[in-house]
């Protein structure tokens, strides 16, 4: 009979280390994009809350 703790515990380290890569990469990402410099035609716009005016 296969041994499925050990199955499963080898899965969820397999798993927590596919997330581990994948923060990796979004960390670096998110530095190289903050390390540019800014794009002339880029401007940040204020999305307004729609649910707080129904109050």
């Amino acid at each position: 009979m296969p041994d499925f703790k050990t199955m499963y515990f080898q899965l969820a380290a397999r798993v927590a280390d596919a997330l581990d890569i994948l923060l990796k990469a979004q960390r670096d990402g998110e530095g190289e994009f903050m390390d540019e410099e800014p794009s002339p035609g880029l401007k940040v716009i204020a999305i307004k809350d729609e649910s707080s005016d129904s109050e």
